[in-house]
């Protein structure tokens, strides 16, 4: 009777301290940075590890085609986030100790 309630209170343990492993991976990604370049680096992103934009550098020559500097923000945004989505499930695998977590990753803001 009171195996179950021992192993009750070990499995408590595990979630708690995966409970404050969580808190502080979502700590170290959101101080991550990932850069993503388009257009031959003309325009530059960087997202925070939770994928946010953080940064955007775009060359004065970019400028001159309006739709062409759109598409270039939008590749580079996008392979920044890329990385960072990456870097979020590097994260969680370590974490994990091999364990799919992608529903924690979803949890804490990823996709």
């Amino acid at each position: 009777m009171f195996g179950a309630l021992g192993n009750f209170k070990d499995l408590l343990k595990s979630a708690k301290d995966l409970q404050g492993n969580l808190a502080r991976l979502q700590e170290e990604m959101a101080a991550r940075r990932y850069e993503g370049v388009a257009g031959g680096e003309m325009v530059r992103a960087v997202v925070d590890g939770r994928g946010q934009l953080v940064d955007l550098k775009i060359d004065p020559q970019a400028t001159a085609d309006v739709e062409l500097l759109e598409d270039l923000v939008k590749a580079a945004v996008g392979a920044a986030a890329s990385k960072a989505q990456e870097g979020m499930k590097e994260g969680m695998a370590g974490l994990a100790g091999g364990v799919d977590l992608s529903a924690f990753g979803k949890m804490l803001g990823g996709s």
